[in-house]
């Protein structure tokens, strides 16, 4: 596996919107990785009441105290552009989060290629199923596990 002797993040964003000039991030998970080893964590939210989207409210009503909390909705990506140096960012959906990240010169790839696998609809459920997982509201969380099952071949 590619990723044993290296540092990057993997990421994980849930906008109010599909696209950056419509919306903004509501909320970013991100491990920063050496290997498989877990050197630290990212998991911000704005504050709920900036957030006009019921659905998009009802998705971010998990782990509430496991997160920081932001008044500003450029703040975050000020604050993860800050955290995640110059590493690479492994991606969990190369569509809207390549928008939201346009700006960010980081090198992006999706991370799926690292677990021999194809994005898809079906990913997630896929990613349980090949690695034997237990569901997780912490999408970062299952792809790390699967990471680390995939470096124990």
């Amino acid at each position: 596996m590619e990723l044993e002797n290296k540092k990057y993040i993997i990421v994980e964003i849930i906008p109010t919107y599909s696209t950056s000039d419509k919306g903004f991030i509501a909320q970013i998970s991100a491990l920063k990785l050496d290997g498989i080893k877990l050197l630290d964590r990212f998991d911000y939210r704005i504050n709920k009441d900036l957030i006009e989207n019921d659905y998009v409210k009802s998705m971010l009503n998990y782990d509430n105290d496991s997160f920081t909390y932001l008044d500003n909705k450029e703040e975050i990506k000020d604050k993860f552009k800050e955290w995640i140096e110059e590493l690479p960012l492994l991606l969990l959906d190369n569509t809207y989060t390549l928008d939201y990240f346009k700006d960010i010169e980081n090198k992006k790839e999706l991370v799926y290629d690292y677990l021999d696998m194809e994005y898809n609809n079906e990913v997630f459920n896929n990613l349980l199923t090949k690695y034997n997982l237990e569901p997780s509201d912490h999408l970062v969380d299952l792809v790390y596990e699967a990471i680390i099952n995939e470096s124990n071949k």
